[in-house]
Order: C-alpha cells, then structure tokens, then sequence
C-alpha cells in the first residue's frame, strides 16, 4: 500500500501517455517514456500515481529487454531512477517488483555507458535507501557481479560514486570483503582516494571502512597498498587534515580507527596516536552538529576500547572528559519534543560508550570520570531508559566502572546501582543480558556492599538459569558469577546456589565444550567446598555427585589447568573431617591421586601431593588409620622415590613431599 494516495483526476491526468507505454510502435513507446520521466522528476506526489497505476512492471520489462532500443531502456531507467529517489514506501514497492536483479542483468550486455550509469544509479539509491529487506546479498549471489562492478568503475565519475556506494553498505560478511579484495578492491580505493571529486572520496571512504572492518588479512592488504607512491595510510591522513569538510574528516578517521582495531596498524603509530584519536576528540565538540558529535565519539569509542595509552593519552586531551559530560546534560534545539529526545539518547548513548572504553583498565581515569558531576546518576537513569541503545550503552559503562574496588565500596554503593540492574536482568535482550550479567560479576565479588542486598532480591536463581542459556557467554557470566557469590560465604548461600542449580546441571556444565566455563564450574565447587564445616555438610548432601563430576573431570582429556582445579577440589574435600571418607575409601581415587604425582607436569604433581597431606595430617582424628590405608597403596614409598630424584624437580615440589613425608608416623 502506498503512503501517499492521490486524487482521482490526479491520477487520470497522464493516464493517456501512459497508455502509449503499452503501444506495439517503440517510437511511441519512447516519447511516452519521455514524458513519464519529465512528470516523475523532482515530484514525491508523481511517483506516487506512477507506482499505483502498476507502470513499474513495464518499465523493469523494458529495461530488461536486450532487443529493444538503447534509447527506450535509457529512459526506462532514468525513470526508475528517479522513482527509487522517492519515499522508503516507493524503495519498497520497487523492490517488491524485482527492481534490483532486472537492473544487475541489464547492464551486463549493455554497450552503452549511459545505461550502464544510469543502472548503477538505480542500484545505488536502492542500496542506500536504509529501507528493511533490502536484498543486499544479491550483490554478491555471484562472483562476476562483483567483478563487474570493479570493471565499471573506472569509466566514470558517476559509476565511481555508484559502484563505492553499492559496495559500502552491500559488504557483510567477510567472505563478502575477501571476495571485493580478491577482485581488486584494494587497488580500486587506493585508486580513488587520489580523487579531485568531494563525493567520490566520501563514498570511497565509506568503502574502506565497510571493506577493512574487523578483517585483519583485508586491512594489512589495505595498509600495503598504495597509489602514485603514496600509501592508503598516508592518504586516509591528508583527508583528516583540518582543512577538509567535517564529514571527511569524521570518516577518514573511522577508516584508521577501522585498521587498527584489526590489527593493521599499532596504536602507537602516529596515524593512530597523533592524528586519528586528536581527530575525533576535536569533532566532539560543540561547534559541530549532533550527528558528527555522535559518530565522532562513538568512533572515539572504538578506536580506545582495549589500548590503555590510547585511553591515557584521550582522558587527558583536550577536556574530553568534560565534552562527554555535557553530552549526559545537552539540551539540544529541535523541531519537535520527540526530536529533541532522540537527539539526547543519541548523546548519551555516545557518552556512555566513551566513558566505558575510556574506565576500561586504569584506575586513575575511573575516579577522573565518576568524580564527573551527577555521572553516577545519568547512568543509573540510562538503565532505565526506555531506547535499547541507551540501556545497552549505560550498563557498559557500569561494567567498566565496576572494575574499581574503590568504587564497588562507595559510589556504587551510594547509589545502589544493583537496583535497576537486577530489573535489567529480567528479560532483557541477549546483548544487554550479556553485559548486565558481566557487570553483576564484579558486583558480587565478597568485597562488595552490593552483595548481600542482590541475594536477597533472588540473584542466585537468575544466575542458575543463566547458565542454563544457549548463548556461552550468558552460560559463562552465570557460572562466573555464581562462583564470585560463593567466595567465602556463609553456608545458607552455598546450598542455596547447589539446590537452585542442582548437581545434575553442576555436571553437564563440567561437559561444556568452552573452556573457560569449565574452569569457572571447577572454581565454583572449589568455592562451595571451603571451610570444614562448609565442607562435610555440602558432602553429606551431594558427596557422590560431586564425587562423580571431579572423576569424570580427572579422567577426561583436558588441559593441565583444568586437571589442576580438579585435584584442588579434592585436596578441599580431603580438608574436611567426614568427606575425608569420600577420598580415602575409594580405590579409583586413590589411584587418580597416586597417577597425578608421578605426571611429568609439576603443578599436577603438587596438587595431587596436596590431597595427601590433608588425608594424613597427623593433628586430626583417624589420621593414623588414613596413613596406614594410603602406605597400601604405596604412597610414603613414592614420596620418598619423588625426594631421591627431586634433583631435576621445582622446589615447590620438593617442600610439598617434605611435608607429607614428615606427616607419616614411624
């Protein structure tokens, strides 16, 4: 349906030449084309009744038609280039109608370079248009399009501007990039960054940023490559120069920005340090318009997300963490109240991103930053934004502050962020979940005033069902935190994690093919089995599955670091009074611990020496029947075989077997 509808006699006024769009005589058929497209320039309200009247269907035949007149497919086309011009519904009813594969084929076997422009033209404005379910991919369905489209290129001004265009926004993957660099690319924006023409630079440099981002292999390829002796690099620099447009400047920047993050060039080159970062703090401030602010510092953002001198060197260039402040504040002019608050979410948005990638690992600009008037409140009301992109924005922020122990003790604490945070949690998106739960890791580290208050608004059940998610990393945060939340605390919290849980998803978490999510399960149990009370009564309850779940772990194939864990969740459970029964009356385990001592890797060994000490400590009760049961098995004769070889062994090694040689009684 269109959105504009017009009158009856409106539409009625060119229904006679577009009639004779129909007629067999193709002269006729062309001076119709001619005044359909001197009626449809420049007019919303023309294309409208155009596209009503169901003239496009002939328009994409003719333009499809190789064995009619060049003259009559040009104007066919100029025609619908002009249509694709129109309102976002237009874009999308041509679309509907197979506007974009018409257009792609007919300039295949054109031979004329006018069609050719104009086809590229319509291509671009579809492209461009931002209209949802754009068949983008269709760009790349087939290698020869692309080629194709790096041929055309070079014939014009117009097909330059046209093919950047396409290619900016077409790319979506890295196979799409890996196929653009393979068809030359490369060579095409080296080429086209030496242009005299405004509009082919800007759309050049959106090609790069499209082409280079997150692709290290393409963006090396795009730093090495160069044109009348000067490098990309170099000429990405020149047009950030101060004399250059705001819009050039701010997408130059994003270019550089774009390579260094992958990796094509180290963040203390100079492009980098002293050009590109200066660049961008420059366009933050408040004599240029909200739209280059915005891009400007969510570029920012990027460029110093995980170098600390590049966050360093921004925290202290000129007074930008001031200018981020004033974008939590900004009252901007605007035509309506829904603008001006668009406007401000973008802001703030922005300013969030910044401050997060600015906190991210110095101690000294998080204070700089909190210390910020009224920041700490501007975030807490980010997380109760209404628009996705100032919560996500927000929560990230947090995160990064809640790095600081300083701050957990007191800011945090004074304005009880783990309010709205918790609210967050419930049913939010995968990608703010995913933050949100990562910031609640640092929040319910044992240090943390926040603790307490978060159990008892139910953290431990919407932690458990996070590690019950599809997503790893949202399966990592919850096993991550839940292993920060059982850090020497009281025995009531440690069986509130282990039923809400349950042994059964303890165990397949253990089975989870990520690793860091195995470890943080293995440090979760390690947590829960401290403290001897603690200990004996967790065992009594779950002793043969826990049991169970640590075997599996130790007779598995993994690495050294998760073994590791393993045999320190048994030398825990060796601490205890009773669950010294769950090791020293199971002959598999014995085994395990005796197999261990002997590995090659020497941290193994000390774990596994570890769990015999604590078996045999002479201060305990049974310690003598517990010795006289582990020298069955051999263990005091191994010990001493480990002293008499220890000549090649770590002195760590050698102190542990002292120590559990001088606990066997003569």
């Amino acid at each position: 349906m269109m959105d504009v509808i017009q009158p009856f006699m409106s539409v009625e006024s060119c229904r006679s030449y577009i009639d004779e769009l129909y007629s067999p005589d193709e002269q006729k058929v062309l001076a119709a084309a001619i005044r359909l497209k001197n009626a449809v320039i420049g007019s919303n309200r023309q294309k409208g009744n155009v596209i009503m009247q169901g003239v496009v269907p002939k328009l994409v035949q003719i333009l499809g038609d190789i064995n009619l007149n060049s003259d009559l497919r040009l104007q066919a086309a100029i025609i619908l280039s002009s249509l694709t011009k129109g309102t976002p519904t237009h874009v999308q009813e041509l679309i509907k109608l197979g506007i974009l594969p018409v257009t792609l084929n007919a300039m295949r076997p054109s031979n004329d370079p006018k069609l050719t422009e104009t086809c590229l033209r319509v291509i671009s404005s579809v492209c461009t248009s931002g209209v949802p379910n754009c068949p983008l991919e269709l760009i790349f369905a087939e290698r020869k399009t692309i080629s194709m489209l790096m041929s055309l290129a070079f014939h014009s001004v117009s097909n330059q501007i046209s093919v950047t265009q396409i290619l900016a926004v077409a790319i979506k993957t890295p196979a799409d990039q890996n196929m653009v660099c393979e068809e030359g690319g490369v060579s095409l924006l080296a080429t086209l960054l030496c242009s005299p023409h405004y509009p082919v630079l800007i759309s050049t440099l959106k090609f790069v940023a499209s082409l280079s981002h997150q692709n290290p292999n393409v963006s090396l390829d795009i730093v090495n490559a160069s044109f009348d002796g000067k490098s990309v690099p170099d000429l990405l620099v020149q047009l950030m120069s101060r004399n250059q447009p705001p819009a050039m400047q701010l997408i130059a920047a994003k270019c550089i920005t774009f390579l260094h993050r992958a990796s094509a060039i180290p963040a203390n080159d100079p492009k980098v340090m002293f050009k590109t970062l200066p660049c961008l703090v420059c366009l933050s401030k408040a004599q240029y318009d909200w739209a280059t602010r915005v891009t400007a510092v969510e570029t920012l953002a990027y460029l110093t997300e995980v170098d600390s001198k590049l966050q360093e060197v921004a925290s202290i260039s000129n007074h930008l963490i001031p200018t981020l402040a004033n974008f939590l504040h900004y009252k901007p002019p605007g035509s309506s109240v829904a603008e001006i608050e668009h406007i401000s979410r973008e802001l703030r948005a922005a300013a969030f991103m910044a401050f997060a990638s600015l906190g991210a690992n110095d101690e000294d600009i998080r204070k700089k930053i909190i210390e910020t008037e009224n920041l700490m409140g501007a975030v807490v009301a980010g997380l109760q934004d209404q628009e996705p992109k100032v919560r996500l924005s927000a929560i990230r922020c947090l995160h990064s502050l809640s790095r600081s122990v300083q701050q957990l003790r007191t800011t945090f604490q004074d304005h009880s962020v783990w309010k709205p945070l918790m609210e967050l949690l419930k049913g939010a998106s995968d990608d703010i979940l995913s933050v949100a739960s990562s910031t609640l890791c640092n929040l319910l580290l044992e240090f943390s005033p926040s603790k307490e208050p978060m159990l008892e608004s139910g953290a431990v059940e919407l932690l458990c069902n996070l590690t019950r998610r599809c997503d790893p990393a949202l399966r990592l945060n919850g096993t991550w935190a839940l292993m920060n939340m059982a850090f020497q605390a009281e025995q009531k919290i440690k069986l509130q994690i282990l039923n809400s849980l349950g042994t059964d998803q303890i165990f397949r978490l253990l089975q989870d093919p990520e690793l860091e999510i195995l470890m943080k399960t293995l440090g979760l149990l390690r947590n829960l089995l401290s403290s001897k009370l603690h200990i004996d009564h967790i065992m009594g309850l779950h002793g043969a599955a826990i049991m169970h779940a640590v075997m599996y772990v130790l007779e598995g194939s993994s690495d050294v670091a998760v073994k590791e864990q393993a045999l320190c969740i048994l030398a825990n459970i060796g601490d205890g009074d009773t669950a010294k029964n769950f090791l020293i009356h199971n002959e598999e385990v014995l085994k395990k611990i005796k197999e261990y001592m002997t590995n090659k890797n020497v941290k193994l060994q000390v774990a596994a020496i570890f769990c015999i000490t604590n078996l045999i400590w002479k201060e305990e009760p049974g310690s003598l029947e517990r010795q006289l049961r582990l020298k069955e098995f051999g263990i005091d004769k191994l010990l001493h075989a480990l002293i008499q070889s220890s000549d090649s062994f770590s002195e760590l090694l050698v102190a542990k077997v002292k120590t559990a040689l001088a606990q066997f009684s003569d």
